[in-house]
């Protein structure tokens, strides 16, 4: 086996896999970075939108000319310059032909080039024609005048122009986007008026600040206009760094009680927003907004109608909520990333572009100047060879007919240089007259007026500056237009709370004992006489709004969060809870709670322990549920129960053993979980082997009375009989009458 590198005697070349696959990758990142993917900063195009605009040029297809087929230029560009998929590259056209996608479009397109509801919508290439719009001058007329290397094309029998020769700063008036190999670039479009009144600045002072540039370009400027609400500094600071973001904000206003949407930010699909709002309103997220119309046509290409349900909508807090819901605000990358000068691909801040620019320009006029200055000169000495011959015409012709090398005779008789005399001996007879020697003196005069004008421009910066300046303005004031997108900063938009958009209607949590969940409408339900499935029964209701959140306690402390108008209806069985929440094995629920935020409820163990807490505490999107009381060893979690008013309010608790003790429920904590504190006394011991524990824990407002049923008696205890039980809380507590110790259930009834 040869040495590494080296060729063997088949002629095949050994490398290790790692160095292979290292120059493979470096060598395919490099050519998609420079020769597909990021453009260049003197045109600002890509290398297959070079070869279009190029080809179509060749092609004749001027901004004045007949449209033609797009296969047609497809067909050249691929067999000319461009050897890669057809479809790719009549994208890559018709990009360029979309006035919504450009803002200064390269080309003039007939037929269907796709719309903003979708842009890749159109038609084949055999279906549409195009040509060259008159913008494209700007890339093309000096092609043809020195002023750019021309390279060889894919196999070698045609040459094609390396970049073309923009006279304005297109990488930023048409910007482009685009994914290479460990990098990409998204540069945003601008203002070609603003554009090149910056690029006048920068020439004129050299030395001023990108602060003092972005004086004249105030930000990005896109195609379909738009607001751009990101603030000064934000602008500022992409044009710093060459990164960051711009957000934009679609353009409404009212008529008749109706929003009118007449612009949307860049790519955004006026089809596609519609149906966004549309999902929002079957979701019933968005009760406010009563009908959706698209009115768009071809004289007013978005008008977007949203009608609210009625005059006393807030429309301003609609229009917030659907920015921040929907793509009516949309978030844009900026990363001004670009071939540079030197070849090299590099994020650039707006100064650096503009200077590299002015000197691809400056170069570019130079290379112009000296190619014109070159043919004037070389004309000036054809000239000077004929006024000879024409000064001598008789001698000329004597030698031409009598001389057998009449060149080598008349370069030696008349002093005369090989081009000279060519010339003269290419004379045709008709233009031997007399007024022919007038012309060529007319001609020497202007050329020679020409060369001196050439020659002070190339020998002077400042005649240089004038004149780049001087066609600036004049292509500026051409091509330029007003801005489409106004920068307006603007405060970020809020969705509105969800729970807000729901409607306020009275409902009746139910619960079963085998956990199955429903609502029923209003709260005039008893939950006990619902259906229920074989083998399960009622175990709790609750009754609350439709916009409030129905929290489930389970078996072992957690709570569990699920929005009431999302409940099943009561009209059926409803839907067990565990498809809604991930409960731990073996838990079963207890219980349930409703209300407003501030809302409080009583959380206990059996064991005696417990706390009174927060509602708007126990929420959770968690579906595993929230910790909120952790119960003594061997302890059952009670189901909770709602305390009214904490400064008035009892609680009143009964253990098995016939033990009852009422207090105040201002002696106890407000907590957001935990073990809590001790309501009733039990003994520890007792608590622990399960000989005594709590059976019922009410609350009892300040006159109400509560009634105890143990079996088939029961006993109904004044407000004025419980202060026999009232106790500082943790005390044992009272005995109740005898029959009553072994206690059923609990009922209070507020006076």
């Amino acid at each position: 086996m040869s040495e590494a590198g080296e060729i063997n005697y088949e002629g095949i070349e050994r490398l290790p896999l790692r160095e292979f696959t290292e120059k493979a990758y470096l060598e395919y990142s490099m050519y998609v970075i420079l020769d597909r993917a990021l453009p260049y900063i003197g045109d600002g195009l890509k290398p297959v939108q070079r070869r279009i605009v190029y080809a179509m040029s060749e092609l004749g297809l001027n901004a004045t000319a007949k449209h033609k087929k797009s296969a047609r230029t497809v067909g050249d560009v691929l067999g000319k310059f461009h050897p890669h998929g057809d479809s790719a590259c009549y994208e890559a056209m018709v990009l360029m032909a979309q006035p919504f996608s450009y803002r200064y479009p390269l080309i003039d397109g007939q037929g269907n080039f796709g719309s903003m509801d979708d842009p890749k919508s159109f038609a084949a290439m055999r279906y549409t024609e195009s040509r060259l719009s008159a913008y494209a001058q700007v890339l093309l007329s000096e092609v043809a005048q020195g002023t750019v290397e021309w390279v060889p094309n894919f196999d070698g029998t045609l040459d094609e122009p390396s970049i073309l020769p923009s006279r304005l700063p297109n990488v930023l008036l048409n910007g482009t986007t685009g994914i290479a190999v460990g990098m990409a670039t998204d540069i945003p479009p601008h203002n070609l008026n603003e554009v090149a009144a910056a690029c006048i600045r920068l020439l004129e002072e050299p030395k001023a600040t990108i602060k003092e540039i972005c004086e004249h370009i105030k930000g990005p400027d896109y195609p379909t206009g738009a607001e751009i609400i990101s603030g000064k500094e934000d602008l500022l600071n992409i044009y710093e760094t060459g990164n960051g973001s711009v957000r934009m904000r679609a353009k409404w206003e009212h008529d008749g009680g109706e929003i009118v949407v007449t612009e949307l930010p860049y790519q955004v699909s006026g089809a596609k927003l519609l149906e966004q709002v549309a999902a929002q309103m079957q979701a019933k997220k968005l009760p406010m907004v009563e009908d959706l119309r698209d009115e768009s046509d071809h004289e007013n290409p978005t008008r977007l109608v949203i009608i609210p349900r009625s005059n006393r909508i807030n429309t301003q807090e609609l229009m917030s909520h659907l920015f921040a819901t929907t793509d009516l605000e949309k978030t844009y990358r900026v990363n001004l990333n670009m071939v540079g000068l030197n070849g090299r691909p590099q994020v650039k801040d707006l100064r650096t572009i503009l200077k590299e620019w002015l000197a691809f320009r400056t170069e570019t006029v130079r290379r112009r100047l000296q190619y014109r200055l070159d043919k004037v000169l070389a004309r000036l000495h054809i000239l000077d060879g004929l006024l000879i011959a024409y000064l001598n015409i008789d001698e000329v012709i004597r030698i031409i007919r009598t001389e057998d090398k009449p060149k080598a005779v008349l370069m030696k008789h008349f002093k005369i240089t090989d081009l000279q005399a060519e010339a003269i001996l290419e004379l045709k007879l008709r233009h031997l007259a007399k007024l022919e020697e007038i012309k060529i003196r007319g001609e020497q005069q202007t050329l020679g007026e020409e060369r001196d004008m050439l020659e002070q421009i190339l020998k002077s910066k400042q005649r240089m500056k004038s004149l780049i300046k001087k066609e600036i303005i004049t292509d500026a004031e051409k091509f330029g237009d007003e801005r489409r997108s106004v920068i307006i900063e603007r405060d970020v938009a809020k969705a509105i709370d969800a729970t807000s958009l729901i409607s306020s209607e009275p409902v009746t949590v139910v619960l079963s004992q085998k956990g199955w969940i429903r609502a029923a409408k209003g709260h005039d339900v008893d939950p006990t006489t619902l259906n229920y499935k074989s083998g399960d029964s009622y175990l709790a209701s609750v009754q609350g709004k439709s916009n409030q959140v129905a929290v489930f306690m389970d078996s072992t402390g957690r709570a569990y969060s699920i929005q009431a108008h999302t409940l099943p209806s009561a009209r059926g069985q409803g839907e067990p809870l565990t498809g809604r929440v991930n409960p731990p094995a073996g838990a079963r629920f207890v219980g349930l709670m409703m209300g407003g935020n501030d809302s409080h409820y009583l959380i206990a163990s059996d064991a005696g322990y417990g706390f009174i807490a927060q509602l708007g505490e126990l929420y959770t999107k968690n579906k595993a549920g929230k910790a909120v009381l952790k119960p003594p060893k061997e302890a059952q979690v009670l189901a909770p129960g709602l305390i009214k008013n904490m400064e008035t309010d009892r609680v009143a608790a009964i253990t098995n053993q016939g033990r009852m003790l009422v207090t105040s429920a201002a002696e106890l904590p407000i907590l957001a979980k935990g073990k809590g504190i001790k309501i009733i006394g039990i003994p520890t011991a007792r608590a622990t082997s399960r000989e005594e524990y709590l059976v019922g824990l009410t609350r009892i407002s300040a006159s109400g009375s509560l009634t105890v049923y143990a079996g088939k008696r029961h006993v109904t205890i004044k407000s004025s009989d419980l202060e026999h039980y009232m106790g500082e809380r943790g005390r044992r507590g009272s005995k109740l009458p005898r029959g009553l110790q072994k206690v059923d259930r609990l009922e209070t009834e507020d006076n």
